[in-house]
């Protein structure tokens, strides 16, 4: 529940809240009392904040946040799951995963469900972890399974180098890694989904910078804002944004700027296409994206897990009723499915979203009174 008092600073709070009703009120002048304004966050920490700080609560009635593809576990299809799921079938492979990744469904088992049949399947807090447990266990081949955006990247890239540097012919990893500005330009082109301006990704950005985005404004007239991830911030970000479409302009901000510079981390990107090369990626809700997965160069081929290990994964299938991907679309709410928190909820997940600790789902199930009733 909202209370300003909570924030670092309250009147700073007030302030924002005055002003994004005064914009609102302006495009209701402009664009008619009827247009309601769709601002889409692209992240799963400010769809977090957003629930937990009920930020929704303050909207004013023309102003809707709808959450977007910004959870790299819920927009990771159920192809991959399944190739992971198979990986933790093998009896001589080591399956290392972050936690989110575990209860995850796939098309017709889990992780969590092979770990419990037997599959050797350890949670790890880091792919050095992974690699920690490569060198205990040499007569093991551990895999790491990687998803996530331009954030976690550099990272990964580095365990990959750190790894060719020790000589370890048992590790390997399964990259279902993504990038995040195309699949904008999927949800900007798509005309059957409303979207106004994007509350633009703090973590990514702080990679990749604010220049990646600018094709948003050039191309589709559509504004975007990076903010961080308190409530201020978040407010601070949406307040911009309407000041934006108030007055007519498309343009890409930053508003969190003791993170985020216009050309981002150079060296992080570097590092990232050192190891990897774009490829295609198939996302949740909204197919096969041209150039926005990540594939492990030829370079490196002997720590890519499909080149190590001979898979037959069944033919993928979306699980019966779950909608999570037209919530990743932001066609949908998440309470509008039929699922939500009836058959679906966190400890009986039907879908990824009410999976992952940045899913949408989960946000509204743990923070709203949809997840009480």
């Amino acid at each position: 529940m909202f209370d300003q008092n909570d924030f670092r600073d309250p009147e700073l709070a007030r302030n924002l809240i005055e002003g994004i009703n005064h914009y609102a009120g302006v495009i209701a002048v402009n664009k008619g009392a009827d247009y309601t304004v769709h601002l889409m966050e692209v992240c799963g920490t400010h769809t977090m904040a957003i629930a937990k700080n009920g930020l929704r609560d303050v909207m004013p009635a023309n102003v809707k946040l709808t959450s977007g593809p910004g959870c790299p576990v819920c927009v990771t299809a159920n192809k991959d799951i399944d190739i992971a799921i198979e990986l933790a079938k093998h009896h001589d492979v080591m399956v290392t995963t972050f936690g989110d990744m575990l209860k995850v469904p796939g098309s017709y088992s889990s992780m969590q469900k092979e770990k419990g049949l037997g599959g050797d399947v350890r949670v790890v807090y880091s792919p050095l972890d992974a690699l920690a447990l490569a060198e205990k266990n040499p007569d093991r081949h551990v895999v790491f399974i990687s998803v996530g955006f331009e954030t976690t990247t550099p990272i990964i890239s580095a365990t990959i180098k750190r790894a060719e540097a020790m000589g370890l012919e048992n590790f390997s990893v399964y990259a279902a890694n993504k990038t995040v500005p195309n699949v904008l330009r999927a949800i900007a082109d798509d005309p059957s989904i409303q979207i106004d301006a994007l509350i633009l990704p703090g973590h990514v950005s702080t990679i990749i910078g604010s220049k990646p985005y600018e094709f948003l404004a050039d191309e589709f007239h559509v504004p975007g804002v990076v903010t961080g991830f308190e409530p201020l911030d978040v407010l601070q970000g949406i307040y911009l944004l309407l000041e934006q479409l108030a007055k007519g302009e498309a343009k890409i901000d930053i508003a969190y700027t003791r993170g985020v510079r216009v050309e981002g981390n150079p060296t992080a990107v570097d590092a990232i296409y050192e190891v990897f090369e774009p490829c295609d990626a198939e996302w949740r809700g909204l197919g096969v994206i041209p150039g926005t997965g990540l594939a492990i160069r030829e370079k490196f081929a002997q720590f890519d897990a499909l080149k190590r290990i001979e898979l037959n994964p069944p033919e993928p299938r979306e699980i019966k009723g779950c909608q999570c991907g037209d919530v990743l679309r932001g066609a949908m709410l998440p309470f509008e499915c039929r699922l939500f928190g009836r058959a679906c909820t966190p400890e009986h997940p039907i879908g990824p979203c009410m999976v992952s600790s940045e899913g949408s789902c989960a946000a509204y199930y743990r923070y709203t009174d949809y997840g009480r009733n």
